[in-house]
């Protein structure tokens, strides 16, 4: 009974587009924030002077701001998956789930 459902579930057109859409979205956030991230290692181990470089007549450097932006963006791209997550995959499971099991 079990491997029936599975088979049902594998046959499911949603169930492959469930796959792809989610797959395309999360390899696109990966590869965005690789870009953000290593661009800001990249940063650090090739231009340490524009890093260094104080951001007006204060003490902080230009690293500190681009640093905490590493950190937002990842916070903010978690939650653009998220949300896209419990709205549109989640939809789209329980169609899946619901055409399955009837």
């Amino acid at each position: 009974m079990h491997d029936d459902l599975v088979q049902k579930i594998k046959r499911d057109p949603g169930y492959h587009r469930l796959v792809k859409t989610r797959s395309r979205f999360g390899w696109t956030l990966t590869a965005v924030m690789m870009l953000v991230y290593y661009g800001y290692i990249l940063l650090i181990a090739f231009d340490k002077e524009l890093l260094a470089s104080k951001t007006g007549a204060g003490v902080m450097t230009w690293g500190m701001p681009l640093g905490l932006f590493v950190i937002v963006f990842t916070v903010l791209v978690t939650g653009l998956y998220v949300r896209r997550a419990n709205k549109q995959f989640d939809d789209l499971t329980q169609a899946i789930h619901d055409r399955v099991q009837s």
